[in-house]
C-alpha cells in the first residue's frame, strides 16, 4: 500500500493574510508571485495540495514546494532563492579594459580612425590581448551599462573672452531681475534679441506626401531656391512676448529698425529702463553699438554677452523652436510665404507662451569655469 505524507499545515496571521490577498489581487505583480500567494491562501483554508494544483492549473509538486517554503520562512519564503547562474565568460578586468579603451581617442593609439565603433573596439581589444575573442554586440552591451557612446560627439568652444565671467554674470543677474546688485522695478524690462539669417525659401519640385498609417511624411529631395531672408526677433524674457520682423539681410540698419519697433510700443516706450541682451554679432558689436543705442533710446541699455556665449541668450531657445516648427522641412512657394509664416507663428506663440524655465545660474557658471580651468591646466598647449 502506498503511503502519502500529510500536507503542511498553514496558519496565517491577520497581517499575512492581508498581504497575501493584496498580492493575489495585484494586476501588475509577477504571475509567479500571484500564484504563490493563491497557493498559500488556499492551503490556509485547509485545501489539499491536489485540489490546489487542480484549481490553479499547476503541478502538485509546485504547490507542495511553495506551501513548504511559506511554512518555513513566511512571506520571505515566497521569493526566488539566489541562483549562481552561468559563470561569466569574460573577466572583470577585460570588461574594464574595453571600457577604458572606449574612453580614449583612436588617434592616441596611432589608429587611422576619427572615432570608435563597437566592432572597432572589439577588434582592437583582441589585438591588444585584452581578451582572446570578442564581438561588437558584446562590446555594445558593456558600454550600454555605463552609457558610454564613443561614436557620438558634441562641439564646444573654449571661452577666450578675458571678461567672460563678469559679462556672463551680468546677464544671469538680469534673468533673475537683478542689476548692479539691486532688484529691477516692475517698470524695467529685459529683452533678449538676435537675428536668424540666411533663411532660404526652398520650394520642393513636387508636393509633400502627408503621413498615413505606417507611413511617415515624405518630402521631395529636389527643390528650387527662392532667395533668403533674415528674421530678427526680440524676446521679453520675463513676459514671454516675442516681437519680430523680417529683412533682406542683417546689419546695423535692420537691427535698429527692430529696436525702434520694440521701443515705440508699450510698455517699453515709457519704461524706466529696457535692458537689451545681445551677442557680439556685427549688427550690435562693440562700444559703438552701446553708444548708438543710448543716443537713440535713452531708457535702453545694451548688454553684451561674452564672446562665443550665444548659448546664454534666451532668444536662441525661441529660434530653435522656430527652426523645428516653422522652417523644417522647408517648402515655401516664395519669400513672402516664408515671411508670412514666420510672423504668423510669432502671433501664435505669443498667445500661449510662458517664460522659459531658465535654471542656469551663477553657481552653474562658476562650476563650468572651474572645470575649464582644470582642463586648461592639464592641457596648457591648448
Amino acid at each position: 500500500m502506498t503511503m502519502t505524507s500529510s500536507p503542511v499545515l498553514i496558519t496565517l496571521t491577520d497581517r499575512d493574510r492581508a498581504e497575501l490577498e493584496a498580492l493575489a489581487r495585484a494586476r501588475k505583480a509577477p504571475l509567479q508571485m500571484v500564484q504563490r500567494a493563491c497557493i498559500v491562501l488556499a492551503a490556509a483554508d485547509s485545501h489539499s495540495n491536489a485540489s490546489i494544483a487542480r484549481n490553479l492549473g499547476l503541478h502538485v509538486d509546485t504547490v507542495r514546494t511553495w506551501r513548504g517554503r511559506f511554512a518555513a520562512a513566511g512571506l520571505k519564503g515566497l521569493t526566488d532563492r539566489p541562483r549562481s547562474g552561468r559563470p561569466p565568460v569574460f573577466s572583470a578586468a577585460a570588461v574594464a579594459g574595453v571600457k577604458a579603451l572606449a574612453c580614449s581617442l583612436p588617434a592616441e593609439h596611432q589608429l587611422p580612425l576619427s572615432r570608435w565603433s563597437c566592432q572597432d573596439l572589439a577588434e582592437e581589444a583582441v589585438a591588444r590581448g585584452i581578451t582572446d575573442t570578442l564581438s561588437g554586440s558584446t562590446v555594445r552591451r558593456w558600454l550600454d551599462a555605463d552609457a558610454i557612446k564613443p561614436w557620438r560627439h558634441r562641439s564646444w568652444i573654449f571661452p577666450r573672452d578675458p571678461d567672460f565671467a563678469a559679462k556672463a554674470e551680468r546677464v544671469l543677474d538680469l534673468y533673475e531681475r537683478v542689476w548692479d546688485g539691486r532688484r529691477l522695478r516692475p517698470d524695467e524690462y529685459v529683452i533678449s534679441a538676435d537675428e536668424k539669417s540666411q533663411l532660404q525659401a526652398l520650394r520642393r519640385r513636387h508636393p509633400d506626401l502627408p503621413p498615413g498609417p505606417e507611413r511617415t511624411r515624405r518630402v521631395e529631395f529636389e527643390y528650387t531656391r527662392g532667395g533668403t531672408v533674415a528674421y530678427l526677433a526680440a524676446l521679453d524674457v520675463h513676459h514671454a512676448t516675442v516681437i519680430g520682423r523680417c529683412a533682406p539681410t542683417t546689419g546695423i540698419t535692420p537691427f535698429s529698425e527692430l529696436v525702434e519697433q520694440v521701443m515705440t510700443q508699450q510698455p517699453y516706450a515709457t519704461a524706466r529702463r529696457v535692458f537689451w541682451v545681445v551677442d557680439n554679432g556685427s549688427s550690435h558689436a562693440g562700444p559703438a553699438s552701446v553708444e548708438r543705442m543710448a543716443e537713440a533710446w535713452p531708457n535702453a541699455v545694451l548688454v553684451h554677452l561674452p564672446i562665443h556665449a550665444s548659448w546664454l541668450n534666451q532668444i536662441e531657445i525661441y529660434f530653435s523652436i522656430v527652426q523645428r516648427k516653422v522652417i523644417k522641412p522647408a517648402d515655401f512657394a516664395d519669400l513672402d510665404t516664408l515671411e508670412q509664416r514666420l510672423l504668423a507663428f510669432e502671433t501664435r506663440y505669443n498667445a500661449t507662451a510662458s517664460p522659459f524655465d531658465w535654471r542656469y545660474t551663477k553657481t552653474d557658471l562658476d562650476a563650468h569655469l572651474e572645470r575649464l580651468a582644470i582642463h586648461e591646466s592639464l592641457n596648457p598647449a591648448a
